[in-house]
């Protein structure tokens, strides 16, 4: 494939198409997951399992894309791919479980968390708008974990769903790690750099099952997927990973990574939408999820337009 960046159009196209295919990670999870009369449910299968057979499909379609000369490996790579695993299962498992809009909007925190990281661990400089920017995106994660906190329910019950929401919270502050070493391993393919992560997620997951259950558990855990599920697997594999972020790579040679983010916003719009018209007794938006999803969007806007606006000026290039 060409390597040339895209004109300024066909990159936020490129953009604009990853967004939309990222955000049919619920759309998947639910086919294979809920109940809907069309047999991929059975044999259940769990948010690891498919974590697993996501990151197996979609790193082998990543792979076609990468040339041996960008093969490289280095030692950040391991604590890369590591953290990239933890983040899959923890974002999976809180969508899986739970409501797709608590796991979406908690996991989208996650630029503030870059932010946060960066001063602190990078000594980077932190503005006004940037602090700003986290004390917002924090009162929207706060307002939906407070908001969805499972008072009434048993105790058994009532732990499994605090669980859930904080495994969709953890999912945000560990995707920020995963940003922050891809941008320390910069200089190498993204292609490359996202192939790792995705076949690394499935080896790390197989090695951990393995490890820990043994061989004949390991077996039966590996081959449970029916064939019309392993069909699905592997167009969430390509289509919903492999595919969007080789969109996503193309486009930010072209498009500012403050552009880029505030266009990859319509991942979780849409996210939440495509889960509540499949499973609406689930997925259906409570008032809390509304407000705090709202209030991270609203800080990430806040953090990303006015940088965007001040290359608005006439023969100024961003």
């Amino acid at each position: 494939m060409s390597s040339a960046p895209a004109s300024l159009t066909s990159a936020r196209l490129c953009l604009v198409l990853a967004a939309v295919l990222w955000s049919l990670g619920s759309v998947f999870m639910r086919l294979l997951r809920d109940p809907l009369g069309v047999g991929l449910d059975s044999p259940a299968l769990t948010p690891l399992q498919i974590a697993f057979y996501r990151g197996l499909f979609g790193g082998l379609v990543m792979l076609a894309l990468v040339r041996r000369a960008e093969m490289k490996f280095r030692p950040a790579m391991f604590g890369m791919v590591v953290v990239f695993t933890v983040m899959s299962g923890l974002y999976l498992s809180a969508l899986g479980l739970g409501p797709a809009a608590n796991a979406i909007f908690l996991q989208n925190t996650a630029p503030l968390w870059v932010f946060v990281f960066a001063v602190l661990f990078l000594g980077e400089r932190g503005d006004r708008r940037g602090w700003q920017t986290v004390l917002i995106g924090a009162a929207g994660a706060v307002v939906i974990v407070a908001g969805n906190w499972p008072r009434d329910l048993p105790p058994a019950d009532q732990r499994a769903q605090v669980l859930i929401l904080f495994m969709g919270a953890d999912s945000g502050v560990v995707y920020a790690i995963v940003v922050l070493f891809l941008r320390a391993l910069r200089a190498h393919s993204a292609a490359w750099l996202v192939a790792l992560n995705l076949l690394g997620t499935a080896v790390t997951l197989g090695l951990f099952v393995l490890l820990n259950d043994g061989w004949s558990t390991f077996a039966a855990w590996a081959t449970a997927p029916s064939a019309k599920q392993v069909a699905v697997l592997v167009v969430f594999g390509a289509v919903q990973m492999a595919i969007p972020y080789w969109l996503f790579a193309r486009g930010l040679r072209t498009v500012s990574p403050q552009e880029a983010a505030i266009i990859t916003l319509i991942e979780p719009l849409l996210n939440p939408v495509w889960a509540y018209m499949i499973t609406p007794e689930k997925d259906t938006p409570n008032v809390w999820m509304l407000a705090g999803g709202g209030l991270i969007l609203l800080a990430l806007v806040w953090k990303y337009v006015p940088e965007r606006a001040k290359f608005s000026s006439p023969g100024i290039e961003p």
